[in-house]
């Protein structure tokens, strides 16, 4: 009777563990809708009126704040380099049927909430939602456990870029045309 107790209790236990890989292991929700905001600056289309240099200023914010709806941060796990991995879906232009995907990574200015050394390593192809999620947190748990993706890259089920034609720009945060 007593090692059943000790089985149930521990079950419970670990049945109850908070997921490390999501963001209210990290944050809570305030805090994850500031965090977002701040990556929507990074991945969305610029504010009006702001650049690629100007897009993360204060009064661009409003503007990032309104397609908050629009988006999610599905996936957050900091590893223990201090490196934050993230998994979010974004819409489609204005496709309402399809999403996309975007696995990247981040460190973090924490009095701030404001990403540093933000990279999108990839962004999948137009998806319905579930398929999105799916082969998104694919991605996004080998991200975690092997600190790159590179073998799947040539998977286009699964990566539409980086591609021969597009790469992602650490110096603009933006996907580049390669020639």
């Amino acid at each position: 009777m007593k090692n059943y107790l000790i089985i149930l209790i521990s079950i419970i236990f670990f049945a109850c563990k908070p997921e490390t890989n999501k963001p209210a292991y990290y944050f809570n929700k305030a805090q994850q809708d500031s965090l977002l905001v701040n990556i929507i600056a990074y991945v969305a289309e610029n504010a009006a009126n702001s650049t690629d240099s100007t897009r993360l200023k204060p009064q661009f914010r409003p503007s990032y704040v309104k397609l908050l709806p629009k988006y999610s941060l599905v996936n957050l796990e900091k590893s223990s380099s201090g490196m934050y991995y993230y998994f979010l879906v974004r819409p489609v232009g204005n496709l309402l049927m399809y999403r996309r995907g975007v696995v990247g990574s981040f460190t973090l200015d924490s009095a701030s909430l404001m990403p540093k050394n933000f990279k999108e390593i990839i962004n999948t192809p137009h998806l319905a939602e579930e398929l999105v999620k799916e082969r998104g947190g694919f991605l996004f748990r080998e991200l975690t456990k092997k600190g790159n993706i590179t073998e799947y890259l040539g998977m286009r089920d699964y990566v539409e870029w980086p591609d021969s034609t597009l790469k992602y720009s650490e110096k603009t945060n933006r996907w580049v045309f390669q020639r």
